[in-house]
């Protein structure tokens, strides 16, 4: 009898709001942040946070309950191989294709004319980055 492993091919990421006061971030958020980097722009949704960076992206993956696991995906610019904006009314689909293969779409929902150009400008900041 065999048996295979599933391996996840696609995370999904959607969030909701844009985090003004970036000193309201969570401590443990703040961690991955090296001190010569500097925080661009901050989402939250109910559970998850993503952090965009001049060096990286940094996504917390937690579970509903808070209990039992926190996922850290870092992704540093340099290793998005492909990558893709789509603008549709009210939201903003940011797609990427690692290095490694790994797929990654990260959803902003609620998204008005003003914030879709700060995700723009975060958009052009990483693909800037990913060509260096």
């Amino acid at each position: 009898m065999a048996y295979m492993k599933f391996k996840e091919l696609t995370k999904y990421f959607d969030f909701k709001e844009e985090i003004i006061n970036l000193t309201s971030l969570p401590e443990y958020t703040k961690e991955y942040v090296y001190q010569h980097e500097k925080i661009i722009i901050a989402y939250k949704n109910s559970k998850d946070y993503v952090l965009f960076t001049d060096k990286k992206m940094i996504l917390f993956d937690r579970d509903p309950l808070g209990l039992y696991y926190k996922k850290v995906h870092v992704v540093p610019y340099n290793s998005i191989s492909t990558s893709a904006i789509n603008y549709v009314p009210g939201k903003v689909e940011l797609l990427f294709s690692l290095n490694s293969s790994y797929q990654l779409h990260i959803n902003f929902v609620n998204m008005n004319h003003d914030k879709k150009e700060n995700l723009k400008k975060v958009f052009k900041l990483m693909m800037e980055s990913t060509v260096m």
